[in-house]
């Protein structure tokens, strides 16, 4: 094939064409388009949140940060330089989208300097490099017109999918003047104990976002809508009185309330909670007495007084269409973990209306809560299990009027506001263990969190009290999705793993009871024919079952291995095979053209 003059001189001229052109590109790009980003992760953890978006639209102040970062005594650690770029970027677009409202500007605090006594007065800690020299990593802001202070002392790397949020609740801190006020009245030791353990962690990330008070019998009878901005209720139990009358006072005067019950709360000691006399009125319906189960969403356990892990269908973790996407407190969150929890429902002939926020699947049945506080061993609860082929409402919203309870009780003054009501029936949500890991670094508590289950408690408390800023953010700090496919095949196998193993202990129970009667009947003599022909007949039907029992841990493992290798020939192979074909197809095509259209001369 032979190239003629005329085509060598048009990619004479047409080349350094391209090439100028690229160079503009590229300056220009520079210039105008330095800011512009293509987000391509899964959640978009490089484009800011609605909730930053809002919080920096209403800024109505300037704000100054300043980034404090050890650069020199970095140079070794590349793995905290690029969580370094990270947090920078993301600062860029807090200041790109702030308006001009955001002043940002990075430190690098040498020894002995100026800057590191203003980092270390701002309130930021250190860490030794591996030199011995401080290491500074962390972010001061100050409002510069009311003076108003915050700061992130240090960006723990263990912390780095917190990134946004921790910087939009320093722009919500700094910007806002007065806290949301939120009254809390708990059955529950939430605010720690006189033996020093510390206050639950979904309470202390509460009180870093409004002004928290604590409510007695007497603060309860007598709260009035005006005085708080929304009351949490946690473990009503045995209420009295003149609790019940301020609490349905505090609704009718367009009070927005916010309730934990429970018919086993762990944390109690089995104890339930309800309000039977308000639920009555609104139309609502929860049976103290009653645990939900749910077999496709069990969570593995320690059984009680062994090292065995099962399986819990009374231990739930919920993800997925189980949350409410439409709702504002559960749209964000990725999962949420419950035990031995109550549900709701709608009485006859009533005009309240239930939107549920978070459900069962159609696999779950209700139990007695007796029956799951006697389980020792919590693959007995998959006994006789059927499910029920509907969805039930865990934790909902209350929609429509609310009738008031006492009827005759006056209202002393006029509502401003419609009442507002968020029901979750279960109290061992808020409890750490369901929802948080804690570990010690470098001098603070890191807190870690494997479930939403403390942002559900703060957005509702948010969508109570006012404006939802930071919804949108919290549930992007659980970033690790659980893999459905694969704990379904698990569970399944597990299930008929249990069952055989009730077969087992069943059987073992009656061979034992005739064993025990054939003795009896042989009075101290030796053990007759009949006994030994049970008892060898007991062994063989042991073996058999153990051997069922290790073709289900083997039909398990080959699914699972199945499923993997599929996945990663997808992810590996799949992909380049069908990029590879359509590079060759489209090859051919043009081949196959060229040769239509002749040969160039």
């Amino acid at each position: 094939m032979r190239i003629g003059a005329s085509v060598r001189l048009r990619l004479w001229v047409l080349l350094p064409m391209l090439a100028a052109a690229y160079v503009v590109a590229v300056l220009a790009a520079s210039k105008w388009l330095d800011a512009e980003r293509i987000d391509l992760t899964r959640d978009h953890l490089y484009t800011l949140a609605p909730g930053t978006l809002d919080i920096l639209d209403h800024l109505k102040e300037p704000l100054d940060l300043t980034l404090y970062f050890s650069d020199r005594a970095s140079r070794s650690l590349p793995q905290m330089r690029a969580y370094h770029q990270r947090v920078v970027n993301l600062l860029d677009e807090v200041v790109r989208h702030s308006n001009g409202r955001v002043h940002f500007r990075q430190v690098d605090p040498l020894p002995y300097s100026e800057d590191e006594d203003r980092a270390t007065a701002a309130g930021l800690t250190s860490a030794p490099g591996s030199t011995g020299e401080a290491i500074f990593f962390g972010l001061a802001g100050r409002n510069s017109e009311n003076g108003r202070d915050a700061s992130i002392p240090f960006f723990l790397l263990a912390k780095e999918r917190f990134i946004e949020y921790d910087i939009a609740k320093l722009l919500y801190d700094l910007s806002t003047p007065h806290k949301p006020r939120v009254a809390i009245y708990s059955g529950l030791p939430i605010w720690g104990d006189s033996d020093g353990a510390p206050p639950w962690t979904a309470l202390q990330q509460l009180r870093q976002l409004f002004a928290v008070r604590r409510l007695d019998s007497e603060g309860l009878a007598s709260l009035q809508a005006a005085s708080v901005d929304a009351l949490v209720l946690i473990q009503p139990v045995a209420m009295s009185q003149p609790e019940l009358r301020g609490l349905d006072r505090y609704v009718q005067q367009g009070g927005h309330l916010l309730v934990f019950v429970d018919p086993d709360s762990e944390v109690a000691g089995g104890e339930p909670s309800d309000l039977p006399e308000l639920f009555r009125a609104w139309g609502v319906t929860f049976d103290p007495g009653r645990v939900l189960l749910d077999r496709s969403r069990a969570l593995q356990v320690q059984v009680p007084g062994s090292d065995a892990r099962a399986y819990d269908p009374a231990v739930l973790g919920l993800t997925g269409d189980e949350l409410n996407r439409r709702d504002p407190v559960t749209a964000a969150l990725s999962v949420f973990d419950v035990s031995t929890a109550g549900y709701f429902g709608l009485a006859a002939n009533t005009s309240t209306r239930l939107d549920p926020l978070v459900q069962s699947t159609t696999e779950a049945m209700a139990v007695t809560a007796a029956r799951v506080r006697g389980a020792t061993d919590p693959s007995s609860l998959y006994k006789d299990y059927h499910s029920e082929g509907k969805h039930y409402a865990i934790a909902v919203r209350l929609e429509g009027d609310l009738p008031g309870a006492f009827p005759g009780d006056q209202l002393s003054v006029e509502p401003t506001r419609k009442p507002e009501v968020i029901l979750v029936g279960d109290t061992d949500v808020l409890s750490d263990r369901l929802w948080v890991q804690t570990s010690a670094s470098q001098g603070q508590t890191l807190v870690s969190p494997f479930a939403n289950n403390g942002d559900l408690f703060v957005n509702a408390v948010d969508d109570l009290a006012g404006p939802s800023d930071l919804i949108s953010i919290r549930g992007r700090a659980v970033a690790e999705p659980r893999f459905t496919r694969v704990d379904n095949l698990r569970r399944q196998a597990d299930e008929k793993f249990k069952a055989k193993q009730h077969e087992l202990e069943q059987e073992l129970s009656d061979t034992e009871q005739r064993i025990a009667a054939l003795k009896q009947a042989s009075h101290g003599r030796d053990q007759t024919a009949a006994q030994k022909a049970a008892v060898d007949e007991f062994q063989q039907r042991k073996l058999a079952i153990r051997g069922e029992l290790r073709a289900v841990q083997r039909s398990l493992d080959a699914d699972i291995e199945r499923l993997s290798m599929l996945l990663k020939f997808i992810d590996i192979l799949l992909m380049p095979i069908v990029v590879s074909l359509v590079g060759l197809l489209y090859g051919a095509w043009r081949l196959r053209r060229r040769r239509a259209g002749g040969e160039w001369r």
